[in-house]
């Protein structure tokens, strides 16, 4: 089953990064909405060294058909090497709001 609309997942080095990151995809009109969470602890292991970071998560409201720009423009802004960038479908939602990230999207 394939879905219109998409919940992305990204995390950020910071708040402020994350904000900009949010803007820049909110004023493409890439997204309808981006919520941060701030902070978060992050666990993983990275280029063979266990890692533990604060991080800033993004939750971000879009259509599936913009993520490769999205990707794109995320990938552009980030200071990360590999920058988490996972979408989730969203296969149910209020009628109301789903054709608002319609409406708010291009």
């Amino acid at each position: 089953m394939q879905t219109d609309y998409v919940l992305i997942l990204v995390t950020a080095a910071s708040t402020e990064e994350a904000e900009q990151i949010s803007w820049i995809l909110i004023k493409k009109q890439l997204v309808a909405c981006v919520n941060i969470i701030s902070p978060v602890k992050s666990l993983f292991r990275w280029k063979g060294e266990l890692c533990q970071e604060n991080e800033t998560v993004m939750l971000l409201k879009a259509l599936r058909k913009n993520f490769d720009s999205i990707q794109r423009e995320i990938k552009s802004a980030h200071s990360y090497e590999n920058p988490e960038i996972i979408a989730l479908p969203i296969i149910l939602g209020a009628e109301d709001y789903l054709n608002w990230i319609k409406t708010e999207s291009v």
